[in-house]
């Protein structure tokens, strides 16, 4: 069995926010190890002692993602234009990925169940893939069903598209490798961004340890865009 060796970040708190100020975070990894997490801080965020939250609320917040990728329906998908106005989740992550990327999922699936049904329209869980070779349309969706449910929305594409994205929003990716084994190994970052309906810029941020029992603590304001 493949381990996954992802650095866990810890939860915010008020040293944590001074050290993201000047400081990236690192890639995770499904498979294989750690590596640089790109040049750029991944984020300012606010100060105070926090350390029961999981979410870290953003000083500065992302853009979202300029985006055309290709969803699991084969059809072109331009991630702002369609999620324009809505509460939005995004991750970066691959379906070959033993253990991270279906937790966080289904983590977020759970959560996304227990809210009103009219939220759970409204709310777009994007799953997009690092490891696009394999990761197919086809493939992706099919995945996605059993991870997360019909509704979230998967997409793949160019990876020099991906890998920008990606970046843009402080979550670094690397092309997908083979171990001495020749297991593929995709380095991600582990994050997942919140984007508001009411100015849909990324606002928010959880960590590779957030459970089911945080999201469906935060989501209900996330889906209104305030701050958990």
């Amino acid at each position: 069995m493949r381990k996954s060796t992802t650095r866990r970040p810890a939860r915010r708190n008020s040293l944590l926010a001074a050290a993201l100020v000047s400081a990236a975070l690192t890639l995770s990894a499904c498979s294989g190890d750690g590596g640089d997490g790109g040049d750029q801080p991944l984020a300012d965020v606010s100060g105070g002692d926090t350390s029961q939250q999981a979410a870290t609320v953003l000083d500065k917040p992302y853009e979202k993602p300029d985006m055309i990728l290709t969803d699991t329906s084969g059809e072109k998908f331009d991630l702002r234009a369609r999620t324009e106005g809505k509460p939005t989740l995004i991750y970066f992550g691959y379906t070959h990925c033993p253990d991270v990327c279906p937790l966080t999922m289904s983590n977020i699936a759970i959560a996304e169940k227990r809210l009103p049904k009219a939220e759970q329209e409204d709310l777009q869980v994007v799953f997009v893939t690092t490891d696009p070779e394999r990761d197919t349309p086809k493939h992706l969706g099919a995945w996605l069903k059993g991870a997360a449910g019909p509704d979230a929305i998967g997409l793949t594409g160019d990876f020099d598209t991906i890998q920008a994205g990606a970046r843009s929003i402080g979550i670094g990716i690397e092309p997908p490798t083979k171990d001495k084994n020749g297991d593929v190994v995709s380095m991600h970052g582990a994050q997942v961004i919140a984007f508001s309906p009411k100015t849909d810029a990324g606002y928010v941020l959880y960590g590779e340890d957030t459970t089911a029992d945080d999201y469906t603590k935060d989501m209900p304001k996330l889906v209104t865009g305030a701050k958990p």
